[in-house]
This record gives C-alpha cells, sequence and structure tokens, in this order.
C-alpha cells in the first residue's frame, strides 16, 4: 500500500512525536510486526503505516477513538459536527463523566466524538484524568480549532481497514507476551519527570512513576534476551539513563508545546535506547 501522507495523528497528545520523526525513523530497523504498547496520538505508526501491528493503550478511551476511526467513520464525523465551540457547552460535555451511568450509556460513538471534541477545545490539548479517572482539563478559548477533521479520519479509517492492525487495550508488559522474533517494539511511555512540574502522568487514573519505569526495563530486558529490537523514547534524565546504561543511548532535543507552566517549555533533552546498532 503506498505512504497516504494524510494519514496522520486524529489527537493532539502530550509527548506526541511529530517533530521527532525524521530522527527516530533514522533509527527504525526492517522488523515483520511492529508493536507499540504505548499508542498515544499514533505519530510514528501513521508515519511507517506498517502492514502488520498491534497497538496498545492502557486508556481505553482512547483506543476506542481508533476502533471506532476504524468501524464507524461516517457516524464519527456526523457526531462530530454538532459539537460546539463555548466554554458552557464544553464543560457540559466534560461533566459527563462525573455521572458513570451516563457516560456508559453513551455509544462509542459518542465516547470517541467527546474525547476527540475535549482534545481539540481544552487548554493546550492537555489530555489528563483525576483519580476517579475524570477528565478535567479547563476550556481552551480557541477561535477556530479543527474539531472535524473529516478528511484525516476517513484516510486513517482507510490505513487501519487496509492493513492487519489489531487494537490492544491494557498492560504494557501483557501486549507483549507472545511477541515473535522479527517484530519491533516502539516505546513511548510517559516520560521520567525532569522536575515537579513536569511530571505529565495523568493520562490514566493510576499514573506511570519509577515503579512502571523499573518495570518497563524489565520488560526491555526480556525482549533483548529474546532477540526481540526495541527503541524507547524517554527524557534524558539521570534515573532513565542510569537504568538503560547497558543499551545504546542517543541523545536528542525536542520542542515541547504541551505543559501546563509556559516557562518549561521549548528545547528538552530526550534519549532513544534501543538494543541494536
Amino acid at each position: 500500500m503506498k505512504h497516504n501522507k494524510l494519514v496522520i495523528p486524529i489527537v493532539k497528545w502530550a509527548g506526541g512525536k511529530r517533530q521527532l520523526l525524521p530522527e527516530i525513523c533514522k533509527n527504525i530497523p526492517h522488523f515483520s510486526t511492529y508493536y507499540e504498547p504505548f499508542l498515544g496520538g499514533g505519530a510514528l505508526l501513521f508515519e511507517l503505516q506498517p502492514k502488520n501491528a498491534v497497538i496498545n493503550d492502557f486508556n481505553d478511551a482512547l483506543m476506542n477513538v481508533y476502533k471506532v476511526i476504524k468501524t464507524h467513520p461516517e457516524e464519527l464525523i456526523e457526531d462530530l459536527m454538532r459539537h460546539e465551540n463555548t466554554p458552557e457547552y464544553y464543560y457540559e460535555i466534560r461533566e459527563i463523566d462525573r455521572d458513570h451511568k451516563r457516560y456508559s450509556n453513551l455509544s462509542d460513538v459518542k465516547k470517541a466524538s467527546r474525547l476527540i471534541y475535549l482534545n481539540k477545545t481544552c487548554y493546550n490539548g492537555l489530555f489528563r484524568v483525576n483519580r476517579a479517572g475524570e477528565f478535567n482539563s479547563p476550556f481552551g478559548y480557541y477561535k477556530s480549532p479543527n474539531i472535524v477533521n473529516d478528511i484525516v479520519i476517513r484516510a486513517v479509517s482507510g490505513y487501519l481497514n487496509a492493513n492487519n492492525i489489531i487494537f490492544k487495550t491494557g498492560d504494557f508488559d501483557d501486549v507483549l507476551k507472545r511477541v515473535r522474533k522479527g517484530a519491533f517494539v516502539y516505546f513511548d511511555p510517559p516520560y521520567d519527570p525532569i522536575s515537579m512540574s513536569s511530571n505529565f502522568t495523568g493520562y490514566t487514573d493510576t499514573g506511570f512513576g519509577k515503579d512502571e519505569q523499573l518495570r518497563l526495563k524489565l520488560t526491555c530486558d526480556r525482549l533483548n534476551n529474546t532477540g526481540i529490537k526495541f527503541l524507547l523514547s524517554n527524557s534524558a534524565t539521570d534515573f532513565i539513563k542510569g537504568l538503560y546504561k547497558d543499551y545504546n543511548i542517543k541523545t536528542i532535543f525536542a520542542k515541547r508545546q504541551i505543559s501546563a507552566d509556559a516557562t518549561t517549555r521549548g528545547d528538552i533533552e530526550e534519549v532513544l535506547i534501543s538494543n541494536y546498532d
């Protein structure tokens, strides 16, 4: 299948990789099946457009968006057209998940539409939930947010339907239990924070702290011991560099625009870690 330039991320996601794609793509080995356990906005998936892939995210609401884009793109586009760009309407839609029965009664299409709408209109595109799992980012006051990107939705739907893309929702390690030789795994976990103000692990109600980073390292060790190639992105903290000291570590720089603190935005040192040359 020819590479489609319209297949790009639907949602704006903290830590998204679009600006780093040229550098990351230089480090992609040949593979039979692509695995991405922390899908997020899916920038690398949509850049590579592999024929065979297993994609996963612990955020079930996010994975529902991709499933709906694959199976019901036109219904999703139609529902997105109904949304309004006003603070009153925004907070009304945001409050739906405070009533769990009301939220659970929404169709998958409406759940996907709600997430995309909130993502496009919330402050700074920051997807954030509290410990109760409730979306809590404030309204962004954008004049003309691109809520209904119908061309991209149809293009992404076409890609997902034309290839063997398996959807998973769960723990990153579980997704890789049956990975076979020839596969390639790209990890883009919530980053180890460089400071307390940059601790953006609120994509799920459980967070992703030091214990999870350590558990991810053990998963990488297991892949390495079985001959599976992996590439991992993370922040260039002493903790991460020390944790992966036995692997190849490459330093790169990224501009981070999604941050609650404007003073922390700008060039950030990150690392690409791999078990191959």
